[in-house]
């Protein structure tokens, strides 16, 4: 993901995946249901980095920092694929991890 807006995008479809409401999401974060509402719509011109962290917490996922360019297992060649156009609607799941480590 390259920005903002990407992970929006992905943080919405994190949620539906899940059968997670907008509203119920924003309350266990902490934040307003407008304020997510945004960022998922890719309507918010920043979204801080304590309530991104919080919405992931409820969503049961975390945040990867990876180099670009620095494929070499499957893992790092599905999150390449999933950041072309046509692969990040297939493999938007796979953006996060789940808690299961």
């Amino acid at each position: 993901m390259q920005t903002l807006q990407e992970l929006g995008e992905a943080v919405a479809a994190r949620r539906k995946l899940l059968g997670l409401k907008q509203g119920d999401v924003a309350a266990q974060a902490g934040v307003s249901a407008e304020s997510l509402s945004r960022f998922e719509r890719g309507r918010s011109a920043e979204f801080g980095s304590r309530k991104l962290l919080a919405v992931l917490a409820v969503l049961g996922a975390e945040l990867d920092i990876v180099v670009r360019g620095q494929a070499g297992n499957l893992d790092e060649l599905r999150r390449e694929r999933a950041q072309s156009p046509a692969g990040r609607a297939a493999d938007v799941h796979n953006t996060f991890k789940t808690g299961s480590r």
